[in-house]
């Protein structure tokens, strides 16, 4: 399978980091072609300037200022994200990320009537979350109500194909969870995605 992994921490010596990297050793030894895509590594920008704005409803000239990532995300079967959980939600440069390449003529389509298509990113079957909350999981999942696996699920997902599955793999409570944890927590990650 062609999987598209898209990192957003930017520490090297993160947790996250080693999330990332667990991920890419299990898809890369299970067969999989992965294309690795380091946000902050890429120097991603997640701001869409004034220009690109204007050109956002214009599909083919926005697409040159994204070209690079839509071009992945047309080539990929499956997606995995990796990344910590910050205000309940993405990282700032991850958001950036869907604000910019999920965008129209590359991630849907808009009809005349103002209508949605959903067909264009209709080849990716699979999506899978790995993810670490600073919270305890009742906090996320019970007084919160799970913010971000509802962008995931309901968005997301949405715009993939029409059995894509999400598969999510969360940590809570990071902040006071021992090593021992944090690396039974890595292995389940890196046995879970040898099995993709």
């Amino acid at each position: 399978m062609r999987v598209l992994v898209i990192y957003c921490h930017p520490d090297e010596t993160s947790f996250a980091s080693a999330l990332h990297k667990a991920v890419i050793k299990s898809l890369t030894a299970s067969g999989h072609a992965v294309t690795d895509l380091d946000l902050y590594g890429d120097g991603f920008k997640p701001v869409m300037s004034l220009e690109e704005r204007r050109e956002y409803s214009d599909d083919p000239l926005y697409f040159k200022s994204v070209e690079k990532y839509a071009n992945q995300l047309a080539s990929v079967e499956a997606l995995v994200a990796v990344y910590p959980t910050w205000w309940y939600g993405m990282p700032a440069m991850l958001k950036g990320y869907f604000d910019r390449v999920w965008a129209p003529g590359i991630a849907y389509d808009v009809k005349p009537d103002g209508g949605v298509d959903t067909r264009r990113l209709e080849h990716i079957q699979r999506i899978a979350v790995v993810t670490t909350y600073g919270s305890p999981w009742w906090l996320i999942r019970l007084y919160m109500g799970d913010p971000e696996r509802k962008i995931w699920k309901r968005a997301v997902r949405t715009l993939c194909g029409r059995e894509c599955k999400l598969d999510w793999y969360a940590h809570y409570n990071m902040d006071h969870t021992p090593p021992h944890r944090l690396a039974k927590f890595l292995s389940y990650v890196e046995r879970r995605m040898a099995r993709w």
